[in-house]
């Protein structure tokens, strides 16, 4: 049976539905720019002189669910499509990535940066401000005039809280100088594989060494050189990777351009809890701020949908009170949709998603989510309290905070703590006949290798650049060349990267050999054969025709293959990425300072031994060529 309708009727039908339609437009335009109204300078979020956790709970009463979702957003500066969009959709978090700098790359140019982003995002309705972080791991390392402190592992061998926590303050001081707030850093890795490219970045492979020196970082960069009247925080550290880094197999990178960074972590539960869980824990009790997860996989899991981890080990059982936030596009490396990624990381106890480019559809995805009843607005509220309790513990809502001058970046007092750390960290693994140090008789002086006059190379990676710069470029920095040079007094001191001398130079009575590698990050630093160049082991064979002991000292950010070359040379020394301050190195070298490293990691005898377990068991079952902790005095 077929209804049939008057004309009248019809057009009445019609007029009906498109009634309707102009309504739920005009509703829909209402909705869209409906203004909110601002809270009152009154509230309580506002007043300093509330305990955190009421100001927490009384802000959030204010905040939409989007207000609350851009919260969660990590955002690369490069990556905002308008300034306004900082305040638009209430960002909570910038972070410079892959070297982004400001047009002025200097300490006033970040800090100008910085706080013209921070000053946008006062421009929103509820006035959170933005954290904006940065990878500073062996010092404010994207500033060219700033210190640059020794990498962890060199840190590591120097095996020294105390010194670890002074470092952590000095380099709090330049970050905070420049307005920054977040660092992330430290690394709690426990590299087992010397081919990784981000060894260099952990202290240790030991978990109770690396424990221990990442609280004293914590501490130090999270205190600061603050008083009783500054706020709780002072620079927010960041402990990372969560968890199992540095168990990744070979050959299971995600990133077909890597190796082994990005990789399966392959251990059972049993060794997660017992050796890679126990840094993170050391850190939790450090009262660290926030905890990165890592771009790994365990199982056939991405970590940042790992509920049981995030969830149930570090939120409950840790009784972690700081905030998660994912590593570069971790979220989006995972299988499926970009709604179906947001909506298993969020739910799995990530807090703050580095996303670090669509913030828009970010945003639209997880509000669609949460009224879907995909992600639970308990799990929303859980993440933005995380968020907002770092802020309002750093005074970020509060105009009285200031900041260090800016003449502490990269000033005389850092510096000397750098040099300090670097003849600390210096490793001495062969001596025949007591070569070293330098005795007060020698008077020739023959220099070689790549690494002898390239503070890009004694820097390494993460140093303005992601990936570092190779050459002499660092204002205010002291090659290791110039440093023997000032510690020589009288003696002649000659160089060639080569060892190539004139045939009329004497034979020298000591010749140093600086083997180095060129800078790396990441996964762009996996190598099947941790080996020193060519032009190195050139230069290792012409200084045995030009002195009569040789010394070769490794700068690098791992143990480097060399059992051969090590046989014909009479000492060998390990120095690892001293940083900006080269004359630590000869410090060490000329007897001013004793060697007093050890080894942080085992050193293979070659490429079958990998990876090497805590207990020093080999991947062939031989035994490495220098264990764990051995450094001669």
């Amino acid at each position: 049976m077929v209804l049939k309708l008057s004309p009248m009727v019809s057009i009445a039908v019609v007029a009906i539905c498109i009634l309707g339609i102009l309504i739920a437009v005009l509703l829909f335009f209402v909705n869209a720019t409906k203004v909110l109204p601002v809270p009152p300078k009154s509230a309580v979020y506002r007043d300093s002189t509330f305990d955190t956790e009421t100001r927490i709970t009384d802000l959030l009463s204010y905040m939409t669910l989007e207000e609350k979702i851009g919260q969660m957003a990590l955002i690369e500066k490069n990556s905002v499509a308008e300034v306004s969009d900082i305040s638009r959709y209430g960002l909570g978090a910038l972070l410079s990535g892959m070297g982004a700098k400001p047009e002025q790359n200097t300490a006033a140019g970040w800090k100008k940066m910085v706080t013209d982003f921070t000053d946008e995002s006062m421009n929103s309705r509820l006035q959170i401000p933005i954290l904006y972080g940065i990878d500073a791991i062996h010092g404010h390392s994207n500033v060219p005039e700033a210190t640059i402190f020794p990498h962890a592992i060199g840190l590591g061998a120097a095996g020294d809280e105390q010194l670890v926590e002074d470092i952590a303050r000095a380099a709090a001081a330049e970050i905070k100088a420049t307005g920054i707030t977040w660092s992330y850093s430290p690394t709690l890795d426990l590299p087992r594989d010397i081919r990784w490219g981000r060894t260099y970045e952990a202290f240790s492979d030991n978990p109770e060494l690396t424990g221990r020196l990442g609280a004293a970082y914590i501490k130090g960069i999270q205190q600061g050189r603050g008083t009783t009247s500054t706020p709780s925080l002072f620079v927010a550290a960041t402990a990372k990777h969560y968890i199992g880094l540095g168990a990744m197999q070979w050959g299971t990178a995600s990133n077909q351009n890597y190796k082994i960074d990005q990789g399966t972590t392959a251990v059972d539960e049993q060794s997660l809890r017992t050796e890679y869980l126990p840094p993170f824990a050391s850190a939790v009790s450090a009262g660290v701020a926030s905890i990165m997860v890592g771009l790994n996989s365990y199982g056939d899991t991405k970590l940042s949908a790992e509920s049981y981890l995030i969830t149930t080990v570090l939120k409950e059982e840790l009784n972690f009170k700081g905030f998660t936030v994912s590593d570069w596009y971790a979220v989006y490396e995972m299988e499926g949709s970009d709604y179906d990624n947001a909506v298993a990381a969020i739910t799995a106890g990530i807090d703050m998603v580095m996303l670090p480019f669509e913030y828009r559809p970010f945003i639209k995805n997880v509000a669609k989510a949460v009224r879907r009843g995909d992600i639970s607005e308990e799990r929303i509220d859980d993440a933005v309290r995380r968020i907002l309790r770092a802020k309002f513990n750093l005074g970020l809502f509060d105009s009285t905070v200031a900041l260090p001058e800016l003449s502490v970046v990269g000033s005389t007092e850092h510096r000397d703590l750098a040099r300090r750390a670097v003849a600390q960290s210096l490793v001495l693994l062969k001596n025949t006949n007591q070569v070293l140090p330098i005795r007060p008789t020698v008077s020739h002086i023959k220099i070689a290798g790549s690494a002898a006059d390239n503070i890009g190379r004694q820097a390494g990676a993460w140093t303005v650049e992601w990936q570092g710069i190779d050459g002499n470029w660092l204002p205010g920095a002291t090659s290791i060349l110039t440093g023997i040079k000032n510690r020589a007094g009288n003696r002649l001191v000659e160089y060639d990267v080569l060892g190539e001398f004139a045939s009329t130079s004497p034979r020298a009575q000591i010749g140093i050999v600086f083997v180095g590698e060129k800078p790396y990050a990441e996964g762009w630093g996996d190598t099947e054969f941790p080996i020193a160049s060519n032009e190195d082991l050139v230069a290792i064979k012409n200084m045995q025709l030009e002195a009569d002991v040789v010394v070769v000292v490794t700068v690098s950010g791992r143990p480097l293959l060399l059992a051969n070359e090590i046989s014909d040379v009479d000492a060998l020394v390990a120095a690892w990425l001293p940083g900006s301050e080269g004359a630590g190195v000869a410090d060490v070298l000329f007897g001013n300072v004793p060697f007093t490293g050890t080894l942080p990691l085992p050193w293979p005898h070659h490429a079958e031994q990998f990876p090497i377990s805590l207990t020093g068991e080999t991947a062939d079952g031989t035994v490495p060529l220098f264990p764990r902790e051995f450094g001669l005095r």
